[in-house]
């Protein structure tokens, strides 16, 4: 497939052609800032004549711990079109984590903001030993330490020293095939893996998910999808760049900021997944605010995609499906499909993308509409793991297949269903549970808000589902619940235990509104050792 001639592939290229377009429409917009593509582009255009008179370029990383906002997509813009690669930060690591990313990725410029939320990063600075010059024992790639919330001489560097010392202007060099990220994975039992993404894996990716998402030119997206993850870089700063859309941004998701926000920045669309959907259907304030959603990016279970179509007004509600390594778009429906197929949680594979379903056994592909392993291959697959050629050779075989770790089916017209991650399956005896398929019919009960489902022990069925439930209003028990899901689903997927909570916060809720399943998983072997309702089989 020829890339060059459907889209612009790198993010210099992209932003001209937004700021020659609309330059007066809005680029991004919170609570307290309004920047228009013409504002940004010449705001790209002076960090990068001081990111060169830093002595930034080419293959440098330059690491992002900020907020979502404008200076965010300011500098991500500007550091990709010198060619040097941007590592976001997670603004919720701790000094620890913060060190082992910098470390690990060889940072040589960091920008900071003195605080996100609830973290002092002045301190985290502290902890990890970045000294007054803005370099660190622990950091020897270091070099440099902007602070973009202090405007006070002093070191490390103040944001408004930094732009000062920029002399003449800056060309942009970058290239398709240049790395733009490195986009660390949620770790598990081990240390979070860096991703290398290009600009062309990206750009594409962007490109094609909001042409599937019907983005026009002043359309108004609004995305709190942090940053510092591809659903917040690709699939919302790139989306909107791409189609000269408006994006509106949050520092933290916060259904009835969101749902303000929505109603008086007149927003189009909104970004997603099922814990986002769900907070937004069943805040109280929806039914006061007057929305203008004509669609949506949700990845989601069929039931939530239903009901963001009918009751959100997002008719044009699509869904998708991806991973950091794919840049991170796979499949994704169109909003120009009937709805019934979109609600369905059927998607087209990505033009150029080429994706097969591998049985168990590793020795053939799986017919239609038999599950198996998603395996993926084309333009928007990763170029590897960063410094970590044996977890490279692991995930990306010698044809360019990348093994996902994920179990999908595709149908007899070549549409991708998602059916979980295969760490995630719970194996009931003989048989395989996708927790998905649990939750969805749990969330068409009526005084149901949210269900998550994992597996747990079981000394005769091997694992057996958990199911966490938040309630809309109290009065339901756990009895109800369990005969309720008898005669909507297939015994062995019934959960054998059950549990109603308030929320998952205090459980394990990652920056961008998903339940961490492997804390919640912990968290309920932990209750398994006291007083819990057991289902009888």
């Amino acid at each position: 497939m020829n890339l060059e001639a459907t889209c612009p592939l790198t993010v210099h290229e992209a932003l001209d052609r937004a700021a020659v377009i609309a330059p007066d429409v809005e680029a991004v917009v919170t609570a307290d800032e309004r920047v228009t593509y013409g504002e940004l582009a010449t705001e790209v255009a002076r960090i990068r004549a001081a990111l060169a008179a830093a002595g930034v370029g080419r293959g440098d990383r330059v690491g992002l711990c900020l907020g979502n906002g404008p200076r965010w997509v300011a500098l991500f813009l500007a550091i990709g079109s010198v060619g040097a690669v941007t590592v976001p930060v997670n603004t919720r690591y701790t000094a620890d984590e913060v060190e082992h990313t910098l470390a690990h990725a060889k940072v040589s410029t960091l920008f900071v903001a003195d605080r996100v939320l609830s973290t002092d990063f002045r301190a985290v600075l502290d902890e990890i030993g970045v000294g007054a010059d803005g370099t660190c024992p622990a950091l020897p790639d270091l070099r440099r330490v902007v602070r973009c919330g202090e405007t006070a001489p002093g070191r490390p560097t103040p944001w408004t020293e930094f732009l000062a010392a920029a002399t003449g202007e800056a060309p942009a060099t970058s290239t398709p095939d240049d790395v733009l990220l490195v986009q660390y994975t949620s770790g598990t039992t081990s240390r979070p893996k860096g991703v290398l993404l290009s600009q062309r894996s990206m750009c594409a990716d962007a490109f094609f998910s909001g042409a599937r998402l019907g983005l026009r030119t002043g359309d108004r997206f609004h995305s709190a999808r942090p940053f510092f993850h591809v659903a917040g870089s690709t699939l919302s700063v790139l989306s909107c760049l791409q189609h000269v859309a408006t994006l509106v941004t949050m520092p933290k998701f916060e259904p009835a900021e969101a749902l303000r926000l929505m109603e008086t920045e007149r927003c189009t669309h909104f970004s997603g997944n099922d814990t986002i959907a769900l907070l937004l259907l069943n805040h109280p304030d929806r039914a006061r605010r007057r929305l203008r959603l004509r669609g949506a990016w949700v990845a989601a279970s069929p039931t939530v995609i239903r009901r963001v179509i009918d009751e959100l007004g997002a008719t044009e509600c699509v869904a998708g499906y991806g991973l950091s390594e794919a840049s991170p778009n796979v499949a994704q429906s169109c909003w120009w499909e009937d709805d019934r197929v979109r609600a369905s949680g059927a998607m087209l594979v990505e033009p150029g993308v080429e994706v097969r379903i591998r049985a168990a056994d590793n020795t053939r592909d799986c017919a239609p509409d038999e599950p198996g392993a998603i395996l993926v291959r084309g333009w928007n697959v990763m170029q590897g793991y960063l410094d970590a050629p044996e977890a490279t050779a692991s995930a990306v075989d010698c044809d360019g297949w990348l093994a996902t770790g994920d179990v999908g089916a595709l149908d007899g017209t070549g549409r991708l269903h998602f059916m979980g991650r295969t760490k995630d399956i719970i194996r009931v005896g003989g048989e395989n549970v996708a927790p998905a398929d649990v939750e969805d019919a749990l969330h068409r009960h009526p005084r149901i808000r949210q269900a998550v489902v994992v597996g747990v022990p079981d000394e005769r069925l091997v694992e057996v589902p958990f199911a966490f439930v938040v309630l809309t209003e109290p009065g339901t028990t756990v009895d109800e619940l369990i005969a309720w899901a008898r005669t909507r689903m297939a015994g062995f997927k019934v959960p054998r235990h059950l549990r109603v909570v308030d929320g998952f916060e205090d459980i394990g809720m990652t920056a961008s509104s998903k339940v961490q399943r492997n804390r919640l998983a912990a968290h309920a072997r932990t209750l398994l050792g006291r007083a819990d309702h057991e289902v009888p089989a």
